[in-house]
């Protein structure tokens, strides 16, 4: 009979424990009670109150494992512990106010504490086996108990809360710096404006192929085969560097887009840009000198330090152009395909050092806004027909 009670007592206990939201201690008053059945032999025949015990243990844990994920409130001194259970115990009943003390502490977060007081009471029996003379005592206990649950509870979610909120920031922070980086990265290559178009479009293809009026920049360096067969290959690495360093940062300031490398030679495409100045030829041809301007500066540099030394020649053309992504799933070009392109590469090629050779569709748009001479007709590699071609003027 005494252990019939003393079973009785111990799952009442564990559903108090639970009820103050410490599954811990709940699961492990559980598990006792789970050894005293099976090891008696009467209570182990019976699997239904076996089964039931162990479904008790399984949604404890449940609890259990919900409740790690919420971070400890600090403990506070044992000073101070003691001042607060004092403060909010007002009973002059020595049970009841333990009772208080004990949910004031629990009220502050110090549920350890607290549950060390109830499981003293628990013990001695005042809790569970109340008499007619107790029953205040009982009253007192459930309609704190159900408080302390509920401002427990309350603390919980709110905790989940802001975990749920703190890992979204941290989500946040992280995407915010791939994509900082990413921008970092491909700030090298294409104008901010494009970067920010790139970001955008989220995994998807990035441009939908289109027609459209472009006005294509070529820049070669002259001579640029016998000069690297004179220097070691780091010196015309660096020299390369130093060189478009200095060029693509006007391509971008000009709105225009790097389309490529080749060897010693670059493409840039304006007018797929919105543009901040004036129309995308007007801005390729400003750019166009710029260029050569920035070319001079930085060779009188290089001849200051006994550097090797060279020029550039540009040509220019605008017409349409299908602009779009070409290439493979893994592997892909933003770039521009058509006739004008072909037709400013033959330019670049007509160009001396220092020159800088428009073709007529780009000096029509210009409408005389730029000094030019007339170069006459140009007989082009590939091309039945004769170009007309303008030289631009300084």
């Amino acid at each position: 009979m005494a252990e019939k009670i003393n079973i009785t007592s111990l799952i009442r206990e564990a559903e108090v424990y639970r009820a103050q939201g410490l599954p811990e201690e709940s699961r492990k008053t559980y598990l006792q009670v789970l050894g005293l059945i099976q090891s008696d032999e009467h209570y182990s025949k019976n699997e239904e109150l076996i089964h039931a015990v162990r479904e008790k243990v399984k949604a404890v844990e449940k609890d259990l494992l919900e409740s790690d994920q919420i971070a400890d409130i600090p403990d506070l001194s044992q000073e101070l512990q003691a001042l607060i259970s004092k403060l909010f115990s007002f009973s002059k009943n020595k049970e009841v106010a333990a009772i208080e003390g004990a949910a004031a502490l629990a009220k502050f977060g110090q549920y350890q504490t607290a549950l060390e007081e109830f499981q003293k009471l628990i013990k001695k029996g005042t809790l569970i086996n109340v008499d007619g003379k107790m029953g205040h005592v009982s009253a007192q206990f459930n309609a704190i108990i159900k408080e302390l649950s509920e401002s427990y509870n309350r603390v919980r979610e709110q905790s989940a809360l802001l975990l749920r909120y703190a890992k979204e920031l941290s989500e946040s922070y992280k995407k915010t710096k791939d994509e900082e980086e990413l921008r970092d990265k491909l700030s090298r290559y294409v104008a901010k404006n494009l970067v920010d178009k790139l970001i955008e479009s989220r995994g998807q293809q990035f441009f939908e192929s289109e027609r459209r009026e472009v006005t294509v920049l070529f820049a070669d360096i002259r001579s640029f085969t016998s000069l690297s067969e004179k220097l070691p290959a780091e010196e015309v690495l660096s020299m390369l560097n130093e060189y478009f360093g200095a060029m693509v940062d006007i391509i971008f300031k000009h709105d225009g887009i790097l389309d490529k490398f080749v060897g010693d030679q670059l493409m840039a495409v304006f007018g797929i840009l919105p543009s901040q100045g004036g129309p995308p030829y007007e801005e390729a041809i400003k750019a166009a000198i710029d260029m050569q301007d920035a070319t001079r500066s930085l060779m009188a540099l290089r001849s200051n330090r006994g550097k090797a030394t060279f020029e550039i020649g540009i040509g220019i053309n605008t017409g349409e152009a299908i602009v779009g992504s070409v290439g493979s799933r893994n592997r892909m070009d933003y770039t521009v395909i058509g006739d004008c392109v072909n037709v400013a590469g033959r330019l670049q090629q007509l160009a001396k050092g220092r020159e800088i050779i428009i073709g007529e569709q780009t000096y029509l748009k210009t409408d005389g806004r730029f000094r030019t001479k007339k170069r006459g007709l140009a007989k082009l590699k590939n091309r039945a027909e004769p170009v007309k071609c303008y030289e631009v003027l300084k």
